[in-house]
């Protein structure tokens, strides 16, 4: 059966991150992608100049239009925009048993554009994040969701399991935002806390990575990967993605998932 996987999430005008992004993504694992959009946002490589918020009872319309009949086997969250929409999300998790879950917390554009209401991030941690087979938070993101600071490696670690702590099933929290010429991202699944390292591209286009680090994990869980192995593949992917980054527009350009057209994303060195 082809592998099939959703992505809950906003679009991006511009292409580079969102449900466009996540879409490219998955065609290139050779999944196929299916979307229920939360937000319209128009946007380009300087920033956000507006968003148009997608009601959450036609949110929850689209997920169940296509759970209902196509069905998917990974389903990853990005931009949920409201608290409101949050509540729908989470129950249509539960009634439609949509796991394995990727929850990309989406809070703030790279730009600095406020992507999640303030009043909501109470409600991605209580009605959420417990549903989440792991959870992807950058740096920024862990400490609005923690209120905590992360400077550290040790750091990350400790806010990776508070994750789990939480009620997430693990945690893969990003390090790109620390300094350093590695860049360092920590993931712990309650049981042991692993640290996942890559050289530092030097590059400002890095547009969309957590979009398509995020469905890259649902798309190799959609083909049946396990947990480790997904973010892993997922890691590789997003690798070659900022080296192969975009100089498009003239703000910061968007990582580039097509770098891996007629590549193997599924062999790991």
């Amino acid at each position: 059966m082809l592998p099939r996987a959703l992505s809950i999430a906003g679009s991006d005008s511009s292409g580079g991150a969102g449900i466009q992004a996540d879409l490219k993504t998955f065609t290139v694992f050779g999944v196929y992608g299916m979307t229920a959009i939360t937000a319209l946002t128009a946007q380009n490589t300087c920033g956000v100049e507006d968003v148009l918020i997608v009601p959450a009872t036609f949110v929850e319309a689209q997920i169940r239009a296509v759970v209902n009949d196509i069905g998917s086997a990974a389903t990853k969250t990005g931009m949920l925009a409201t608290g409101e929409t949050i509540e729908v999300v989470a129950a249509a998790v539960r009634r439609y048993g949509l796991k394995p879950l990727v929850v990309d917390p989406v809070i703030v554009a790279q730009s600095g554009a406020r992507l999640l209401e303030p009043n909501a991030i109470e409600t991605l941690r209580s009605s959420l994040l417990p549903l989440a087979t792991v959870v992807t938070p950058n740096v920024p993101e862990a400490e609005a969701l923690l209120g905590t600071r992360i400077h550290s490696v040790d750091d990350m670690r400790r806010a990776a399991r508070a994750f789990v702590n939480m009620g997430a099933g693990s945690c893969l929290l990003k390090g790109g935002h620390l300094e350093g010429m590695q860049a360092v991202d920590v993931f712990d699944d309650g049981q042991e806390s692993v640290l996942l390292s890559q050289v530092r591209v030097a590059t400002p286009h890095t547009h969309g990575t957590g979009c398509q680090l995020s469905a890259a994990i649902a798309a190799a869980l959609a083909k049946g990967h396990d947990l480790y192995h997904s973010v892993r593949l997922a890691k590789q992917f997003i690798q070659r993605a900022i080296e192969q980054a975009l100089p498009l527009g003239k703000g910061c350009g968007p990582a580039n998932p097509l770098a891996w057209l007629g590549k193997d994303p599924f062999r790991l060195p």
